[in-house]
């Protein structure tokens, strides 16, 4: 190679390592969150997830608030679940009541014709295995 091929790739990383110092790391653990300074505090993007915050420092430390759409879509969200759960609580409880007292006529006698489709089926299998463990007569 020569030494104009040599100083045209050196060029070329040369010039791509500004731009890979430029592109941020994908969020990890470590870096997840992003603070940026304001005039009255600070604004700290989730960057897994997109949430921003307002922080303030209070106390020797940061409060952070979650934004106004933010809170409002929160709140959405809890009331929707809270419908969701209330709901499906209702109909657990519907499905789980029964009537108190004895079984009526009509479902015993459904229990009981289940009971005997059941027992005849079981024993028409039983004849079946009989029958097949049965020695075949020699006929010779």
């Amino acid at each position: 190679m020569t030494h104009a091929g040599l100083a045209m790739i050196a060029a070329l990383i040369l010039s791509a390592i500004p731009a890979m110092a430029q592109t941020p790391p994908a969020p990890t653990a470590d870096n997840r969150y992003r603070l940026e300074k304001t005039e009255t505090g600070f604004v700290r993007l989730d960057q897994q997830t997109g949430a921003v915050s307002f922080c303030r420092e209070e106390a020797g430390g940061l409060t952070c608030r979650m934004a106004a759409d933010e809170r409002m879509a929160f709140e959405q969200e809890l009331d929707m679940l809270a419908r969701r759960v209330e709901a499906l609580e209702k109909k657990a409880d519907a499905s789980v009541s029964r009537p108190a007292g004895p079984p009526s006529e009509a479902e015993i006698e459904q229990s009981l014709s289940i009971m005997e489709r059941f027992m005849r089926r079981f024993m028409g299998l039983i004849e079946e295995f009989r029958e097949e463990d049965r020695p075949v007569p020699d006929r010779t």
